[in-house]
């Protein structure tokens, strides 16, 4: 039995032979580029490890391709880091559509102590960050509706300090009125991938967020900060701080931290 066993391996072996010189030449050329795209993709994974590492900020995967030697695919190599780094302490995930190396989230609470506490927004300030971030674009009379009071002095600026809004456009429609959004900054803060991350009504239910009692007809939209103006939006035109100043000029004062102040027509 041993002897039949070697012999159908010689025969195997002679069979997976090539049968020409060129046959031989072909398989080799073979062998060598598999050999040379399997280093040229070990080396573009190093490459983009030192460079999301490197980054202080989240990197898009055209800015990583830019560096990556030969015609490396950027997206097979983002994969593989992605598996590799997958059960490590810091994983490689997808923030406002780039990439980044972030603790792993069962580990964050031991980084609590080295994180900076952020400076408290008023409640008014996180309706009116929410308010954007669901409804944009939204102009400063619009959040005033929604929420049933005047939007104060700072509101609007300290969401502009935070960089989690921004300046659009101007609206179509009587005043010219400046339209906000929200920026990248918005979705890196709050580690989401897009703005449509944003949690909806059920999952709002949910988390206790909202009453279960809700009016008929209530719904949470669905949100969208495409950059493109909208049919009814106009650019801006003229200096930021010129349509900034506009939008805070007849505004009343508002602390930066607490509750909104008496007399504001909250219940």
């Amino acid at each position: 039995m041993g002897h039949l066993r070697t012999g159908t391996l010689r025969v195997a072996q002679e069979d997976a032979l090539p049968d020409t010189p060129d046959d031989l030449a072909a398989a080799l050329e073979t062998a060598f580029d598999a050999a040379e795209d399997a280093r040229a993709f070990a080396q573009a994974c190093r490459i983009t490890e030192a460079l999301l590492f490197a980054s202080a900020e989240p990197l898009a995967a055209e800015a990583i391709a830019s560096r990556l030697p030969g015609a490396v695919p950027v997206q097979a190599v983002l994969r593989a880091l992605s598996q590799e780094y997958a059960s490590r302490g810091v994983t490689l995930v997808q923030v406002a559509g780039k990439w980044a190396f972030r603790t792993a989230e069962d580990l964050a609470f031991l980084l609590s102590r080295e994180t900076v506490e952020p400076r408290k927004l008023s409640r008014a300030a996180m309706e009116t960050l929410a308010i954007i971030a669901y409804h944009q674009p939204v102009t400063r009379a619009e959040i005033e509706e929604i929420r049933g009071v005047s939007t104060h002095r700072d509101t609007l600026n300290v969401l502009i300090e935070t960089g989690w809004v921004r300046l659009r456009g101007r609206r179509r429609s009587p005043g010219r009125p400046v339209t906000w959004g929200t920026t990248e900054s918005f979705l890196v803060h709050f580690g989401l991938n897009r703005i449509d991350d944003l949690p909806g009504l059920d999952e709002l239910k949910g988390s206790g967020l909202l009453d279960g009692q809700l009016p008929p007809g209530f719904g949470v939209p669905s949100p969208s900060d495409d950059p493109a103006l909208r049919d009814d939006e106009d650019p801006l035109g003229e200096d930021l701080f010129t349509a900034l100043a506009e939008e805070t000029a007849n505004a009343v004062e508002e602390p930066l931290s607490g509750d909104d102040p008496p007399g504001t027509g909250r219940a």
